[in-house]
């Protein structure tokens, strides 16, 4: 988050929770299983935890994810868990408190880690924590964030610094997923786990630790081709790649009176449209996309 904070959109621009429940149930009717609520930081949303039930209803739907900072997240886990979260992800890149400070401009590093261990206490089976690894700032931190899943259930996910406009990406800030692992290994040894077949992370435990730790290599080692996911922003614009900047405007079909069929047609356009890799962390760095903290979804 930029120190001068963002312009907000006008309630208008945004989707209803009618027009998201509508989209989310058009896309669980052909064949989408999971749907995952992220920002921005989603339990801002007044009465988030309305649309959310919502969504948890819709019969065939098997997973129902968050990705939050945390901060909130203790306060509303007991109805998060209630009414169907199966899959919780929390964003923390750093386990220091002064770091904290100076990543987010916020000192809410305690809030964020009661919020995991709340987590875990209330039951869910795994807590993914995303970490995007940034150099100078936070990769003498990878073995310590290893050394969490010893005892605890949780899945650390080291996560390529991407570049996005307005985050400042340079070159000199990135850590490969291969120095990454190669930092690891010098003090764990590391086992392959099997993932899904759609799965972002390459998966890896500690032999005896309890949790596991994931490297998305979004930058040297892409995994475009077998990449299923979709995202729709706030906005709602369908996005079928994060870094690409072609989208179609969902909301304004739909307030336009477009039935059902009309959506899927759209949607199946820009599905077709999606191209077999995206431009390379060299090229994305200056090519036209929205900030990270404006795509939501």
């Amino acid at each position: 988050m930029p120190p001068e904070g963002v312009d907000l959109s006008p309630k208008s621009h945004l989707l209803t929770f009618e027009e998201i429940e509508r989209l989310a149930r058009l896309f669980v009717r052909h064949g989408v299983r999971k749907i995952r609520l992220t920002g921005g930081e989603p339990l801002v949303r007044k009465e988030v935890t309305t649309l959310i039930r919502a969504i948890g209803d819709i019969h065939d739907l098997e997973t129902l994810a968050i990705t939050t900072n945390g901060i909130l997240l203790k306060r509303f886990l007991p109805e998060l868990k209630e009414i169907g979260v199966n899959q919780l992800n929390v964003s923390l890149d750093t386990l220091s408190r002064e770091k904290y400070q100076k990543i987010t401009l916020r000192d809410d590093f305690e809030r964020t880690i009661q919020g995991i261990n709340a987590a875990l206490s209330a039951g869910f089976s795994t807590v993914k924590v995303n970490c995007v690894v940034m150099k100078g700032i936070n990769e003498d931190e990878l073995t310590d964030f290893v050394s969490w899943t010893e005892y605890l259930p949780i899945e650390v996910r080291f996560i390529e610094f991407m570049p996005f406009s307005g985050n400042h990406w340079k070159t000199e800030g990135f850590v490969s997923f291969h120095e990454q692992f190669e930092r690891i290994t010098k003090k764990f040894a590391l086992e392959k786990v099997t993932g899904a077949e759609n799965e972002t992370a390459v998966n890896y435990r500690v032999p005896g630790f309890i949790g596991q730790v994931g490297f998305i290599p979004s930058m040297t080692n892409a995994f475009c081709g077998s990449c299923n996911r979709l995202r729709i922003t706030a906005d709602g614009n369908l996005k079928v790649c994060l870094f690409g900047a072609y989208e179609v405007c969902l909301r304004d079909l739909m307030r336009d009176g477009a039935s059902d069929e009309a959506l899927e047609q759209a949607i199946a356009m820009a599905v077709q449209r999606k191209k077999p890799a995206h431009a390379g962390m060299l090229n994305l760095v200056d090519l036209e996309n929205r900030p990270m903290i404006l795509i939501g979804g």
